[in-house]
């Protein structure tokens, strides 16, 4: 009996450690990444302004979900009706989460007073909150002075144990400037903004990494030699330490930024949006501070895509999305995504 004991407590033990290596969360072992999958937006009319999916073999080569069609409408998430700057993340608890900026253009570039959350376990059914900050808080955001709330993305912060979101802000008579506050368990509320990083100057787009003991902090500088810079901190909440240098290797306007690593490499993909020529760029880097150029997006009539962002997906999790949003004479095997 005591044997049968020592066994049973032994196992129980691997278990809980195994548990702990693998968070007992996501994506396991036994499920290797074979593709990629990109949340992004078409352009700046209210019909674009939506939530669209495209699937990936290598990264750089994508195949549009849906036709060319959002996956989730607008006017069903959004006080605006119409989102940008959709950023997806694969959380530490299984779930997938997504940020969009709760905006539409057309009334104009400072008319966004917030952002919606949305949180799936299955990249298909997706809930949703929209974040209002001038009614959230009022004592301080007030609707005449707020005029952005820009791109927000979600990163989970280990020390405090919560899902940290980040944004940029703009207020009449401020430049603009990174803020962040943490979610709810829910995923439906945000905490009171603080200051994540202030470069001094407009900037926008954040995009966090984590990578050799360091966050890199991948951002776009505004009104002064526009183009996207880096700056790195020890801790998400710690002091950010900025390099004064570009990194697109691009001469045209960039904006955008987003990075992710290669399935099975040592190599990282800084992708960013030259919105006024059309396409996106791809750059690679071992070091996430020195880049090469790759390639740019090969865009299609029904594929024009603006601000987004990538993350690696498994097989099933890439036969569940075009057995929802199927694209017509497209398959997994034609695009290159295959089972290992």
């Amino acid at each position: 009996m005591k044997n049968r004991l020592i066994v049973a407590l032994a196992f129980i033990a691997t278990l809980t450690s195994t548990c702990i290596l693998s968070s007992c969360k996501g994506k396991t072992n036994e499920e290797p990444y074979v593709g990629y999958l990109f949340a992004y937006f078409n352009g700046n009319a209210p019909w674009q302004e939506q939530i669209c999916f495209a699937l990936s073999a290598d990264g750089y080569n994508y195949t549009p979900l849906n036709n060319g069609n959002p996956i989730i409408s607008s006017d069903t998430i959004a006080n605006k009706q119409a989102v940008r700057d959709p950023h997806i993340l694969r959380g530490e608890d299984g779930n997938f989460y997504m940020v969009v900026t709760d905006m539409r253009s057309s009334q104009g570039w400072a008319s966004n007073d917030g952002l919606v959350l949305l949180r799936s376990n299955n990249l298909i059914d997706w809930t949703h909150s929209a974040i209002d900050f001038p009614t959230t808080w009022p004592e301080r955001f007030d609707r005449d002075s707020l005029t952005q709330v820009w791109a927000p993305q979600t990163i989970y912060d280990p020390e405090a144990g919560k899902y940290m979101l980040y944004y940029a802000i703009g207020e009449v008579g401020k430049h603009y400037i990174t803020y962040c506050s943490y979610a709810n368990e829910d995923f439906t509320e945000i905490s009171l903004p603080e200051v994540l990083y202030d470069h001094k100057a407009n900037t926008i787009d954040a995009d966090i990494v984590y990578a050799d003991s360091m966050y890199h902090m991948f951002f776009k500088t505004e009104g002064q030699g526009n183009g996207i810079m880096k700056a790195t901190a020890k801790t998400l909440r710690g002091e950010w330490t900025p390099e004064y240098r570009y990194l697109q290797q691009s001469r045209k306007a960039v904006e955008g930024s987003a990075v992710f690593k290669l399935i099975d490499s040592d190599e990282w993909i800084l992708m960013y949006d030259c919105y006024m020529n059309g396409h996106y760029e791809y750059c690679k880097s071992t070091d996430l501070t020195n880049f090469t150029f790759v390639c740019n997006s090969d865009n299609t009539e029904i594929f024009t895509p603006r601000h987004g962002t990538t993350i690696a997906i498994t097989y099933d999790e890439a036969k569940r999305l075009i057995n929802k949003w199927p694209s017509e004479g497209k398959t997994l095997e034609g695009i290159g995504i295959a089972k290992k």
